[in-house]
């Protein structure tokens, strides 16, 4: 699930290489922090929170998939 987090932020962001997701697992849940570089923020998060609310819509389907749960965080 990692990877395609990554591919999906990767493919909106111009600094790719300044893209990281820490993933970190507690309760049976996990959390994936995603860190871009500041300018491709808005890119990421979109108008009004669209883009990260589509993000959080697929990536949780896939882990309803797996049985599993996730949170999704932008940290800028």
């Amino acid at each position: 699930m990692k990877e395609l987090l990554e591919v999906i932020i990767k493919g909106l962001v111009d600094n790719k290489e300044s893209v990281s997701i820490d993933e970190k697992t507690e309760n049976h849940t996990i959390t994936y922090q995603v860190t871009v570089n500041q300018a491709d923020m808005g890119r990421v998060i979109g108008k009004q929170g669209k883009m990260a609310k589509s993000i959080r819509t697929v990536m949780k389907s896939v882990a309803t998939k797996e049985h599993k749960k996730i949170n999704i965080e932008f940290v800028g």
